[in-house]
Order: structure tokens, then sequence, then C-alpha cells
């Protein structure tokens, strides 16, 4: 059973990263290749580095060419996939597109990874991706969520079809992020901070719906009753060529005690030094770096979109976005339990994850639905078998 898993390009964020967690866990009768529309990106080698043939089509980032698209089809007609998998908006319209160079019957699968729907804050072309794919959403035979929240978006405010959504959650490897006393220390050591400094950390790419400003309008305000307070922030375009992070914390007074540590490949070594995470954004579907923290059993503070709330449950704090005063009262919160009291609520955020959002589970979840949608695929799609 042949799986194309199309994705826009293979730079190392969430999406990304979750579709090399699911081809990892994966069980291997599902035999997958990966077409990236877009040139390789650190991605790429760890897949293939798993046995898996990696494609490139040379498209323009934001840019879904025709030639592009033509390459795309001759190499599927190479491959002759049993089932198309698309990831994020662009790669879901490559793989609808592309099966027209298929046999008829051969299913396609959206995948939306986020909650996208203020057009405004979007690059055009992607903003027009957007709309096109509602327009078109009937045409996939399932739309794969990683969020009930970010689904519900989706059909309220740009029309998107209601009848083709499954929601299955975003999966965490327990044993990658695991508690770590050592990256505690050694983390601390390399920020020049007090061992036994408080660190609140924000692990996620620049964008506007992550709310930076929000995060740090918090910490001006933690920091007036803990003076002591340090925060971390990671990500791509999260670093101190950032000029409006810079300015900002300049007008807070935060030059000192906020480390923009950029994008980097220790995640998990990072994320289980923290003393809190945290999440600030105004619009989200599922996010990764707070089940990656539960699964460190570093207690979060999330605000309340999509389903994040759902994800942390009663071993963390939710609060309304766009308010900073709430973010920093629910720190203070967590700031004013003892060690072993975060240290259990920790805990119950690790056995949580393990529990209902493990990586092994969400693979099975899929697997699942790509054998409901072979077992009902086209007779006249289907190969025919040599004699």
């Amino acid at each position: 059973m042949k799986i194309a898993h199309i994705i826009t390009g293979l730079e190392a964020d969430g999406a990304e990263t979750m579709l090399y967690k699911l081809l990892r866990a994966m069980d291997r009768r599902f035999d997958p290749v990966v077409v990236s529309l877009v040139d390789d990106g650190p991605m790429a080698a760890r897949i293939e580095e798993l046995g898996i043939p990696v494609f490139g089509c040379g498209m323009r980032p934001g840019f879904l060419s025709l030639p592009a698209a033509a390459r795309l089809g001759r190499l599927l007609r190479r491959v002759r996939p049993d089932l198309l998998q698309g990831w994020m908006y662009h790669g879901n319209l490559a793989a609808q597109v592309a099966a027209a160079a298929l046999p008829s019957g051969t299913p396609v699968l959206w995948n939306i990874r986020g909650s996208h729907c203020r057009l405004r804050d979007e690059k055009f072309m992607t903003a027009a991706t957007i709309w096109v794919g509602a327009r078109l959403s009937r045409l996939p035979s399932k739309i794969i969520s990683n969020s009930l929240a970010s689904a519900r978006q989706h059909e309220r405010l740009l029309r998107y079809s209601k009848d083709r959504w499954v929601i299955i959650p975003n999966g965490f490897e327990v044993e990658k992020f695991t508690p770590s006393e050592s990256a505690r220390v050694d983390v601390r050591a390399e920020l020049h901070a007090s061992p036994e400094a408080l660190l609140i950390g924000l692990i996620g790419r620049y964008h506007p719906m992550k709310d930076h400003a929000n995060f740090l309008s918090a910490a001006a305000i933690l920091r007036t009753k803990l003076p002591a307070a340090q925060f971390l922030l990671a990500g791509s375009g999260v670093d101190s060529e950032n000029s409006t992070l810079r300015d900002q914390m300049q007008t807070l007074g935060l030059l000192a005690g906020v480390h923009l540590l950029g994008a980097r490949g220790d995640v998990p070594r990072i994320t289980a030094a923290l003393d809190i995470a945290g999440s600030a954004s105004y619009s989200e579907a599922f996010p990764n770096v707070i089940g990656e923290a539960m699964s460190c059993a570093v207690p979060c503070v999330v605000t309340d979109v999509g389903d994040a709330a759902l994800l942390v449950g009663d071993t963390g704090r939710v609060v309304p976005p766009r308010d900073s005063n709430a973010l920093a009262q629910a720190w203070l919160e967590l700031a004013g339990l003892s060690r072993s009291s975060r240290h259990s609520l920790g805990a119950a955020a690790r056995a949580r994850i393990a529990a209902h959002f493990s990586m092994s589970a969400i693979a099975a979840r899929y697997e699942e639905l790509y054998d409901e949608m072979l077992s009902h695929k086209s007779p006249k799609g289907a190969r025919q078998c040599a004699a």
C-alpha cells in the first residue's frame, strides 16, 4: 500500500516534524514516499535516513506553478501511489490537482495543521491558497485536522466543507522529550543564569498569531513581582536580529533576563530545562511545543485557543488570549508553588501525554484511516495484478 505524502517543504517546523514522527512510527506495510513541493529542507535527510524516498518539485515558495505541477504529475505516475496525503494548504491543493494524473478512485486526504483563519495575517499567496482550498474542500475523501476547534473555525470563518473532517491530534515522543535535571543545570549555565533561577519559556517560530508581544508584556509584569525571573524564547526568527522583539524588550526594560535563542537543534534539552512553559498565542490549533513540554514534565500556562485547554487538562493553567495580566498572574501562581509541587504537576502532565497523546497511539489512528480509505477504493482505480 503505497502512500505519497505531499508537503510544501521540509523545514524543521511543526507539520514537517509531525510528518517525520508519523513516518517513523507507522507500520511499514504502508510504503511511503515524500514529495516536497520546494527544494529539500533539513527534514529531508532525516526522512531519508528512515529508508523513505524524498523527491522535490522545485516549486518557488508560495507559488504553485504549472511546471512544478507537471513535474509532480509525472513523478506520481511513476510512483503510482494507492493514496495521496496532502500536508498543509499548498500540499493539499497540489495533492488534489495531482490526483488527475492517477487512476480514477485514488483517495486524496488533506491535512490542516493550524488555525490560519485570519487571512490578513498571511502572505498573499498563502491566503489565496487557503481561500481556494475552502472552495475545493468537498473534493478530498477526508480532511484531517489536529484540532476540533480549528476544524470548526475553518467551517465557520472560511466555509470549508462540514462533512469531511477527521480529528487526529498531534502525537508526542515521550521517549525523546523526557525530564532532565542535567538539562536544567546546563542550560542555565549556557545562559549565565543562576542555577536556581526561575526560567519561563516560549518555543515557537516568529509569527503574528504566536503573539510574542503578549509574552514579553507578561514578562515585564511578572518581573515587577519576581525581579530575578528569567525568560527564554526560541524558534525560527526569534533571535537578536529581530528588531521588533528587540525594540519591545528595550521599551519594557527586558534587555537583561530575556534570552532570544533563535532556531535550535536541541529543543528537547531546552524544553526540559524550563520551570514553566508557555503559549501566548491568540490563534492556535494544537500546540506541539506544549505537548513536548508536558512530556518533559514541565507545567504549562496556555492561552485558551484551539485545543490547548484540552491538551493541558488539569495539569497547568489556561488564560484568555491577549491578556498579559492573566498570563503573568498564572505564571506567578505556578512560581509560588514549591519545587516539589511543580514537579508533581509536571509528572501529571507527562502521564497525561503518555496516556492519551503518545506517538504510537496517534500513528495507529492514521493507519486505521488509511486502511478505511483503501478498503473503499474504487475498483476502477485499482491496479491490475500481473498473472
